[in-house]
């Protein structure tokens, strides 16, 4: 009787760990689960987003705007879920990967560039935009290029493609790095360093603002292809398939085109056409 009680509960207890290991995994790898999954269940997402970038991702008290917002909204539109049930959540470019690893987001629109170190930890939707890197400079610099770089202070971001760039590929450069563009911006403008430099379109949203009107210039002289993705978990396959079905129909029924008038659009630049046929494929 005693053996036969012990073994109900071992195989009690042997069902009940089958039960979690097939209900407990939210990794997006099956039907149902990851974004669309918790689109389709909640009707909410938690999307990462930059916090201080002009025109792209930029947050004024509780409010956040920009390109990147209104793709982020466009995607969740796609998934079912209202702008009322997205929570934006700042990231900077160290962050985004273990924030999605660890689920403190469910995807990341964040002028986030897709590169093959980036696609071994997270799946990539898009991309949606491809921006060049390029230099921002005081209004009166001589400098006309990367090449030009040697013994000058350079300022980017921690983690960022930009950085590594330049680490990689610029031998004799000064690098300064912090958190985010706006205290490399800061700093450019306190002539602690010559030049900033990440994607062209970000440089061109700061030179833009009031504050700085006059004072900056973009070069002008892209030296990479910057293409810019939306990141979901690595095995969020059905995810990021669904992502790339809705940028598909955004380039056609005028979504794309609106989002970008309405935020990078007022700077004078037409919209670009988004190229579907260079959209990730999924793994």
């Amino acid at each position: 009787m005693r053996i036969t009680r012990m073994t109900a509960v071992a195989g009690a207890f042997a069902l009940a760990m089958a039960a979690a290991a097939c209900g407990g995994d939210d990794s997006g790898s099956g039907a149902g689960s990851g974004i669309v999954g918790k689109a389709s269940s909640q009707k909410k997402l938690v999307v990462g987003v930059k916090a201080d970038q002009p025109g792209l991702g930029l947050q004024t008290g509780g409010t956040y705007t920009g390109f990147d917002i209104e793709i982020a909204k466009i995607i969740a539109k796609g998934l079912g879920v209202p702008e009322s049930g997205i929570e934006y959540k700042t990231t900077v470019s160290s962050n985004r990967e273990p924030f999605i690893q660890q689920g403190q987001v469910d995807m990341v629109v964040a002028t986030y560039t897709i590169n093959d170190e980036r696609k071994k930890v997270v799946n990539f939707g898009g991309p949606y935009y491809v921006a060049g890197q390029d230099l921002l400079v005081a209004a009166d610099s001589t400098i006309t290029g990367p090449e030009a770089l040697v013994g000058k202070k350079v300022c980017s971001v921690s983690g960022s493609t930009p950085a590594k760039r330049i680490q990689n590929d610029y031998k004799g450069v000064n690098l300064q790095q912090f958190d985010s563009y706006s205290k490399c911006v800061q700093a450019l403008s306190n002539k602690t360093v010559d030049a900033v430099t990440t994607d062209d379109i970000i440089l061109a949203g700061y030179a833009a603002q009031e504050q700085y009107a006059g004072k900056f210039k973009v070069v002008g002289k892209k030296f990479s292809d910057e293409p810019y993705g939306i990141g979901v978990k690595k095995t969020d396959t059905e995810g990021c398939n669904k992502i790339n079905e809705i940028l598909k129909t955004a380039a056609t029924d005028g979504s794309y085109k609106a989002a970008w008038d309405s935020t990078l659009g007022k700077s004078g630049t037409p919209a670009p056409q988004l190229d579907v046929t260079k959209l990730t494929n999924c793994s």
